[in-house]
């Protein structure tokens, strides 16, 4: 369906199916001579008026659209934190353990090639860790809004 309206009298909306084509206008011309010949066309219209002079009035695109996307993209980005959390909290503990072992580097004591090839195994944890945590706490400032997005979705409408 293609609607069309007058600059002359906007409030005026010719409706033809199909799309906006010379055919249409065609048809939103012979609509609006019927309008005219009743009398009910509440602007004289100058001679030579043409079907080239109807103005396609295209509804404005609802945010609907719009608002599924931010929708999608806070789930994604919940989602995310999800994953995110579940990692810190897995490697938190072994990480913590490694953390220990870090002081041995800081004190007089003897310390064997062994204790320092373990040690910097713990490393890759430990970095592994600290930016899955920075990760972490990242996204969770960034889910606070995606939260939002999601609570305004949920709210139902008031009757």
């Amino acid at each position: 369906m293609v609607q069309y309206s007058l600059a002359q009298s906007p409030e005026v909306i010719l409706t033809v199916s199909g799309k906006d084509s010379a055919k249409a206008r065609e048809k939103a011309m012979d609509q609006l001579m019927e309008l005219m010949d009743a009398g009910k066309l509440p602007t004289n219209l100058a001679d030579g008026f043409s079907a080239q002079q109807l103005i396609e009035v295209k509804e404005l695109e609802t945010d609907t659209a719009n608002d599924e996307d931010a929708i999608t993209q806070a789930v994604q980005v919940l989602s995310n934190l999800a994953t995110l959390k579940l990692k810190v909290q897995e490697s938190r503990a072994e990480a913590l353990k490694v953390r220990a072992q870090v002081d041995i580097l800081f004190s007089d004591q003897q310390v064997s090639e062994e204790e320092i090839a373990r040690l910097k195994e713990g490393f890759k944890i430990l970095k592994n860790f600290a930016q899955a945590n920075i990760r972490f706490h990242e996204a969770r400032s960034k889910a606070e809004q995606a939260r939002a997005v999601l609570d305004q979705a949920l709210k139902s409408p008031e009757a």
